[in-house]
């Protein structure tokens, strides 16, 4: 993705956010608009530095919690808090928290995938988590743990070194991508149900 595209998702999300934080002031119960809000925290954490990013992900969490409570069977907000600990557990290094964070997002895949079974994007979010530990591993095996999400990287001239740090760069897009896109469609699908003008993922 260029970073043109890229700045325009950011300004997209950002006045997403605002929109939600605003509908919220206005009627709180919303659970539509909280999993809306929850959504455009996720995206925004990959534009971040890790910590910050950890920060926004505990955000959305909070938000998509928040839904659960007015609305128990929201099964896109139980599926986006799924997402959020499968993000924060790929941002975090130590094995034992990322496992912890992974256990979670199976527990919320799967109660997605309860209450909506022929789902494709739940039940592939519940068999991609089944790989996440090993695609951890991997990632934080080559350091990229203490990258920003959005991948920006400093230019640098070609080298044996370059060449190791794309085929890392390469195994950290494919743990994230999938976890990217399900958060993209589920946000899009939200959107589009509350008639916000947004493109479909692409």
């Amino acid at each position: 993705m260029d970073t043109e595209a890229e700045f325009d998702r950011l300004l997209l999300f950002e006045q997403i956010r605002k929109d939600a934080e605003e509908t919220y002031k206005l009627n709180p119960l919303d659970a539509d608009n909280l999993t809306r809000w929850g959504g455009s925290l996720l995206e925004l954490a990959q534009f971040h530095s890790i910590s910050d990013s950890k920060q926004m992900i505990q955000d959305a969490i909070t938000k998509f919690e928040e839904a659960l409570l007015i609305d128990p069977k929201k099964d896109e907000a139980v599926w986006c808090i799924g997402n959020a600990y499968t993000s924060f557990a790929f941002l975090t290094p130590d094995e034992t928290e990322a496992k912890y964070n992974f256990d979670l997002a199976t527990k919320f895949f799967q109660q997605a995938v309860n209450e909506q079974p022929d789902n494709q994007h739940y039940l592939k979010s519940l068999e991609m988590t089944a790989k996440a530990p090993q695609l951890h591993a991997d990632v934080h095996k080559h350091g990229l743990g203490s990258q920003p999400m959005g991948g920006v990287e400093p230019s640098a001239p070609p080298s044996s070194k370059a060449v190791k740090n794309k085929k890392s760069s390469d195994a950290k897009y494919d743990a994230m991508g999938w976890v990217i896109l399900a958060i993209g469609v589920v946000t899009w699908i939200s959107f589009a149900k509350a008639n916000v003008p947004v493109s479909p993922p692409r």
